[in-house]
C-alpha cells in the first residue's frame, strides 16, 4: 500500500515536471517565432551594373537603415544582377520569390518587370522606373492598384535641354542616342523631341540595338550633330566611357541625364542624385514591410533637380561655362 501511494506520487510529480517543461519549451518556441517574425527579408533585383544604378543599390540600404532596418541585426538582403540577360531576369525573379522574401525591389524598369511577372502577391518596389504606368508596372501613379510601388526616376527633360542651349547657345542640331530595346528609352524620346523643338532645334534620333553598335553610331552622330542627348538609358549608361571616348574625337558635347555619367564624362545636366533616389526607394520598402499597402501607396517622382557640371570635360571641349551657372551647380569630374 505504502509503494502504491510512492508511486502514484512519482507519478503526479512526473506529469508536473512535464507539464512545466512542455509549457517552458512551448513559450521558448513562441519567442522563437516571434523573434523570427522581426527579421525581414528583402529581395533586390538589379538589371545590369553601372555607377547609377549601383548608386541607387547603395541609397537603398542605407533607406532601409534610416528606417531601422539593417542587414546583420533585422534584415536580410537578397542581392541579384542580371547583367542586362532577359533569361537570367527571369530566373533570378522566380528565385527570389521562391526564397518568400517579405518584399521585392526592383532596380530599372526591366529587373521591376521580371519581378512583376513573377509575382502578383509579394510586395514590389520600384527603383529607377521612369514610366511605371506606360510599363504597365502600376494603374496609375497615385493609386497603383495591386503589389507594386515605389520611385520613379523620371528625369526633367525639358530643364535638361534648356540647360544644353545655354551651354551651347550656337548649337542648332541634337542627336538622341538610346537603346532600341528599352521601353523606358523610347518613352523619354518622345518627350525630349517635343522640348528640343520647343526650343528650335532639330533633332535626330539613333537608336542601338546593343552596345556592339555605340561606338560606330557616335561617329556618326558626331558629324552630323552639334551635340548627343542621352536619356535614362541603361544599356547607353552602361558604356558611357565608350560614348565619351568617341564623342571627344569630333569635340561633340554630350548631355545625359544622371549625375554619374556626368561624372564618366557629360558636359552637364539636370538631375536626381541616384544615390538620394536609392534612399527614397529603401525608405519605401521599410514602410511596406511594416504595413503600407502598395495598391494605395502613390509611387514617388521627385519634383526638381540638381544643376550638375564636369568643368574638365568643359575644358576639354573648349566650353566656357557662364559663372552664373556654374555658382548654381554641382561640379563633378576631373582629377
Amino acid at each position: 500500500m505504502k509503494n502504491k501511494k510512492l508511486s502514484l506520487s512519482y507519478l503526479v510529480l512526473g506529469l508536473f515536471l512535464v507539464t512545466m517543461f512542455g509549457y517552458g519549451l512551448g513559450t521558448k518556441n513562441e519567442q522563437q517565432t516571434k523573434s523570427d517574425d522581426t527579421n525581414k527579408t528583402v529581395g533586390v533585383l538589379q538589371y545590369v551594373s553601372h555607377p547609377a544604378l549601383d548608386s541607387i543599390y547603395k541609397g537603398v540600404i542605407q533607406g532601409l537603415k534610416n528606417k531601422g532596418y539593417e542587414e546583420g541585426k533585422n534584415l536580410t538582403l537578397l542581392f541579384q544582377n542580371g547583367q542586362a540577360d532577359q533569361s537570367k531576369l527571369a530566373t533570378m525573379s522566380q528565385q527570389l520569390v521562391n526564397k518568400q522574401a517579405d518584399a521585392l525591389v526592383g532596380i530599372a524598369t526591366p529587373a521591376a518587370q521580371a519581378l512583376a511577372n513573377a509575382t502578383s502577391e509579394i510586395p514590389i518596389v520600384l527603383g529607377a522606373i521612369t514610366d511605371p504606368v506606360g510599363a504597365n508596372l502600376v494603374k496609375n501613379m497615385e493609386k497603383p492598384g495591386g503589389n507594386i510601388t515605389g520611385v520613379s526616376d523620371k528625369a526633367p527633360i525639358a530643364a535638361q535641354i534648356t540647360l544644353a542651349t545655354k551651354l551651347l547657345p550656337k548649337a542648332k542640331k541634337m542627336g538622341i542616342l538610346y537603346s532600341s530595346a528599352e521601353d523606358n528609352s523610347k518613352y523619354q524620346v518622345a518627350e525630349a523631341k517635343k522640348a528640343a523643338a520647343a526650343l528650335g532645334l532639330e533633332v535626330k534620333t539613333y537608336a542601338v540595338p546593343s552596345t556592339n553598335e555605340i561606338s560606330q553610331t557616335v561617329q556618326v552622330m558626331g558629324q552630323e550633330n552639334d551635340f548627343i542627348y542621352i536619356p535614362l538609358d541603361n544599356t547607353i549608361a552602361n558604356a558611357m566611357p565608350s560614348v565619351v571616348a568617341e564623342a571627344n574625337k569630333s569635340n561633340t558635347p554630350v548631355i545625359p541625364s544622371v549625375d554619374t555619367m556626368v561624372e564618366q564624362g557629360g558636359l552637364a545636366t539636370v538631375g536626381i542624385n541616384q544615390f538620394d533616389l536609392g534612399v527614397k526607394t529603401g525608405e519605401m520598402v521599410a514602410d511596406v514591410l511594416n504595413g503600407a499597402d502598395p495598391a494605395t501607396t502613390p509611387v514617388y517622382t521627385f519634383t526638381k533637380g540638381d544643376t550638375i557640371l564636369n568643368l574638365e570635360q568643359a575644358k576639354t571641349l573648349g566650353i566656357t561655362i557662364p559663372e552664373a551657372i556654374q555658382k548654381e551647380a554641382k561640379i563633378v569630374g576631373g582629377n
